[in-house]
């Protein structure tokens, strides 16, 4: 499939179902079922102690799957089959990863992916701590940090000592383990409805210390015998048993390690909102000179001259699209534009411009130097940063399949939809139409009182049976939706234009 964290489960009950350009499918499961249990086997034996590592479970219904399955590389385009007993609002899928206990010894930080799903109200994931010993503790989830991509969660007391971390001095070549669950009885993981998972280690050593433009560390990288997609997520300690950071990617075959001094500038970050905080979003895709060839300049027309002496100086990183209606866009800034330096900051590669960006965040003004292919002066501009809590490539690039030039598609309203196929329709009281998978809070769609689980049954008097999530709206549409197998009639109007 395409999660991240360490572990996953399909849930049986409802089949899963069948979907339209997917492969998914499971066998009916005949009666109701509790929620997975997930047990920790506390009395497995670790390579090095690690009481500030816990267990997160992390559960999702079906209207949250089918967001998740709609972004995905599979694209699916249409329920085709839900089995009798499906219930959009039961857990579907459980994912199972490890998170760290912070200083104060009740903030934990864990990367979950999906959280971005759920980020914002009304949402609220399904989220459950267990502690080293196994036992489940009381968390409240408090938001996303979509800067890091981690979520936080705060205990209702205190139960861990003070954790030790280690920001500076980190060595190339030093040893370090990267914890996360793993199955407890491989042969035996699913017994009835429990799930039984332990806390694992591989071990490993630094082979790169990244630094900041500020000069403190920015990302590690390390590299082990055996390293998966399934490392994602874990927490990386060294041998002193010190918190070094959370994996959050590979590259190369050596996992990278967003620092912990990234981590609590995450964690305060929400803790001070007591909600999900937006990354900076300036709506650019760009390439750092230095990577570039001299006909790739060239093709964003630059002059032979200007371009060789841009491309010797390896400074700068060269715009290759703008996003419409971006801060980019609203600054004028287009593709072809090399922007040499952020506020007073150099910049050199792709990195340096990332970090100066997210060091600004969102809402915030800063300052362009910028070299045009038809200027001969440098210039500078000011641009006013945006927020976004959505994922920042996949996100667009899956609003634009669906982004039409004349009139307006529903996600531009910020709905998320997926068609239903005539027999899944019956079975939530409705003959076709578009089953609501998301409504994005503060769209006028949200305000008209569209809800995730409605299913639009026509559009201006349309029947929607042949439409996709591309479908055109006026200024103001009738929406005639099926809640609950009770028809409702909403008035949507169109979104204001982004100042």
């Amino acid at each position: 499939m395409f999660w991240r964290p360490v572990m996953t489960r399909l849930l049986p009950k409802g089949g899963l179902l069948l979907l339209c350009a997917s492969v998914m499918a499971q066998t009916p499961a005949p009666t109701p079922r509790r929620p997975t249990q997930v047990r920790v086997d506390s009395r497995a034996g670790q390579r090095r102690p690690a009481p500030q590592v816990v267990t997160i479970v992390h559960r999702l219904n079906g209207l949250k799957m089918f967001r998740l399955l709609l972004r995905s590389e599979q694209q699916p385009q249409a329920i085709n089959g839900l089995d009798s007993a499906f219930n959009l609002l039961d857990d579907v899928h459980t994912n199972v990863s490890a998170g760290v206990a912070m200083d104060d010894g009740e903030t934990i930080a864990a990367w979950l992916p999906e959280a971005e799903l759920e980020s914002g109200p009304p949402a609220t994931p399904d989220v459950s701590v267990i502690g080293p010993d196994g036992k489940q503790l009381r968390a409240k989830y408090v938001g996303f940090d979509a800067t890091t991509g981690l979520s936080i969660l705060k205990l209702d007391k205190t139960l861990f000592p003070p954790a030790s971390t280690k920001d500076q001095l980190i060595d190339i070549g030093e040893n370090v383990f990267l914890f996360g669950p793993e199955p407890a009885a491989p042969a035996q993981t699913f017994t009835g409805n429990n799930l039984y998972v332990r806390m694992g280690s591989v071990e490993g050593r630094i082979q790169n210390v990244l630094p900041a433009p500020s000069g403190e560390v920015a990302r590690l990288k390390v590299s082990a015998a055996k390293l998966s997609q399934a490392n994602i997520g874990g927490v990386a300690l060294n041998e002193a048993g010190e918190t070094i950071g959370i994996v959050d990617g590979l590259e190369n075959n050596e996992a990278t390690i967003l620092p912990a001094a990234s981590i609590r500038r995450a964690a305060q970050r929400v803790l001070e909102q007591q909600a999900s905080v937006p990354r900076p979003w300036l709506g650019v895709k760009g390439e750092a000179v230095s990577a570039l060839k001299l006909d790739q300049i060239l093709s964003q027309g630059w002059a032979m001259d200007r371009a060789a002496d841009l491309a010797g100086k390896h400074r700068g990183i060269m715009l290759t699209s703008i996003v419409p209606d971006s801060p980019a866009a609203r600054a004028d800034l287009r593709a072809g534009d090399v922007i040499l330096k952020v506020d007073d900051q150099e910049i050199q590669k792709a990195e340096d411009f990332t970090w100066s960006l997210e060091q600004a965040g969102p809402s915030n003004f800063v300052r362009f130097t910028v070299a045009r292919p038809d200027r001969p002066a440098e210039e500078a501009l000011k641009v006013k940063l945006s927020g976004s809590l959505e994922p920042a490539v996949n996100w667009f690039s899956f609003r634009n399949r669906f982004v039409r030039p004349n009139g307006l598609s529903l996600l531009q309203q910020g709905i998320e939809a997926i068609a239903l196929r005539p027999a899944v329709a019956t079975q939530l009281g409705t003959t076709a139409g578009l089953l609501v998978v998301y409504v994005e809070p503060g769209s006028p769609a949200f305000e008209a009182g569209l809800k995730p689980g409605d299913v639009i049954q026509s559009i201006d008097g349309k029947p929607v049976s042949a439409l996709n999530p591309a479908v055109p709206l006026k200024k103001l549409s009738t929406l005639e939706v099926v809640r609950k197998k009770q028809k409702v009639v909403l008035q949507l109007p169109a979104p204001a234009k982004r100042q």
